[in-house]
C-alpha cells in the first residue's frame, strides 16, 4: 500500500517519525470523536484527513525541552 503523500514529505513537516505518527493518530482520534458527537459520517477516513492536514502544514508539532 502506497502512502500519499509520501512519508519523506511528511517527515519534512515533522522530522521525528515517532512524533509524526503520534500527532497523526491523536488528530485522527479527535476528528473521529468530533464526527461522532456531531452525528455525522466523515466523507473520508479520519487518518487520511489527519495525514492531509500535516502535509498541508495545517497540523504541526514541536518538542518541549522539559529539562531547561
Amino acid at each position: 500500500m502506497m502512502l500519499y503523500p509520501p512519508m519523506s514529505s511528511l517527515l519534512e513537516k515533522i522530522s521525528n517519525r515517532y512524533l509524526l505518527v503520534n500527532v497523526i493518530a491523536r488528530r485522527a482520534r479527535q476528528i473521529s470523536l468530533e464526527a461522532e458527537r456531531a452525528g455525522v459520517t466523515p466523507s473520508e477516513k479520519p487518518i487520511t484527513q489527519a495525514i492531509r492536514e500535516v502535509s498541508e502544514g495545517r497540523l504541526t508539532a514541536c518538542i518541549r525541552d522539559e529539562y531547561q
